[in-house]
């Protein structure tokens, strides 16, 4: 239901752009985008593309479809030529390289990850030292990898305990754990409405404040497209780019529209997403500079700091970086845009 949805907004954003709906079928270039999570605020830049007619302006038929627990990968997704754009993480694609996929990556939606250690301030995890002895409250094994290679970067011991988790920082406040693994843009906001305070009740620091740096919200696709397509796909990150713009003009419009409309199907609080949707702003527009290249890849902090936190969780066989980015799309889509 949820991609019907969607193609149908696609429709409806001819009309915004002012465009004949007789194009739709005969000259749109379509593309089909797998998202990492489901269809919340986190993708407005998305929502607002569709919705104002931008991406059928840049004369694509985008097709959205929604990530999540049960949603099949975007690396397995893209290589199956299921989907033309994916949104990953990064030592995620990297392994996915390393199998062989001639993955490409395009963009950067977040320049810094919101993923981080929330703590209480009974046991406050500020510093990397800090973890070191805790039992923490983590998900899966991308947490899990996140605390090790923290660690690992700062020379400290490998020595915590993992608990496995859900979504919910209600273990947390139980007193399960002296840390959880979570993002600044979600599982905060939660402590909030249960009425802590942050930096007073509640602590949080990102693994890139904790000294492990990387990107969320990656953006690739496979060479082959990238090599035959290349103009849709500069085309495409102008659209999400124009996008972002419009949110952060009014992200409480652009949260209204993802919980009415895009993300219907799952249940979103308003005010929950109006409140990720003003703090994920800072992550996709570092210090709030108006003139940072948005989506951009620093192919420095690739190779630098990224490439070493892959090698401390024991990746060692990585390409050149020049082999697995291509920094030119963004750089035109921001001249479209």
């Amino acid at each position: 239901m949820q991609r019907r949805t969607l193609l149908k907004s696609a429709a409806l954003g001819l009309a915004a752009a002012g465009l004949p709906r007789g194009l739709f079928a005969q000259d749109l270039t379509p593309l089909r985008v797998q998202l990492g999570w489901i269809s919340n605020v986190e993708y407005v830049d998305h929502w607002l593309a569709l919705e104002n007619g931008y991406f059928a302006e840049e004369g694509l038929d985008v097709t959205v479809m929604p990530g999540g627990p049960n949603a099949p990968d975007p690396l397995t997704m893209v290589a199956a030529g299921s989907a033309e754009i994916g949104y990953t993480s990064w030592m995620p694609f990297l392994d996915a390289v390393g199998k062989g996929n001639d993955f490409v990556i395009i963009a950067a939606r977040m320049q810094t990850s919101p993923l981080g250690i929330i703590s209480l301030a009974t046991a406050p995890i500020l510093e990397p030292k800090d973890i070191v002895g805790k039992k923490i409250l983590a998900q899966g094994p991308a947490e899990q990898t996140s605390i090790e290679a923290t660690l690992s970067l700062n020379g400290l011991p490998n020595d915590w305990e993992m608990v496995t988790a859900g979504f919910s920082p209600e273990p947390l406040v139980a007193g399960d754990g002296q840390g959880y693994t979570a993002f600044a843009t979600n599982q905060t906001i939660t402590l909030e409405q249960m009425g802590l305070v942050r930096d007073k009740d509640f602590f949080f620091r990102s693994f890139d404040e904790l000294g492990f740096p990387g990107y969320a919200g990656i953006a690739f696709v496979s060479r082959a497209y990238l090599e035959a397509n290349r103009d849709a796909l500069v085309k495409y990150t102008a659209a999400i780019i124009k996008g972002f713009k419009a949110d952060e003009a009014d992200p409480a419009l652009g949260a209204k529209i993802t919980v009415d409309k895009y993300g219907a199907d799952f249940g979103l609080d308003v005010d929950q997403q109006t409140r990720q949707n003003e703090l994920q702003i800072g992550f996709m527009r570092p210090g709030g500079d108006p003139d940072f290249p948005l989506y951009a890849l620093d192919p420095a902090k690739m190779e630098g700091p990224m490439y070493d936190a892959a090698r401390a969780t024991g990746r060692t066989d990585l390409p050149p970086i020049g082999d697995i980015i291509d920094t030119s799309i963004v750089a035109d889509a921001l001249k479209l845009a």
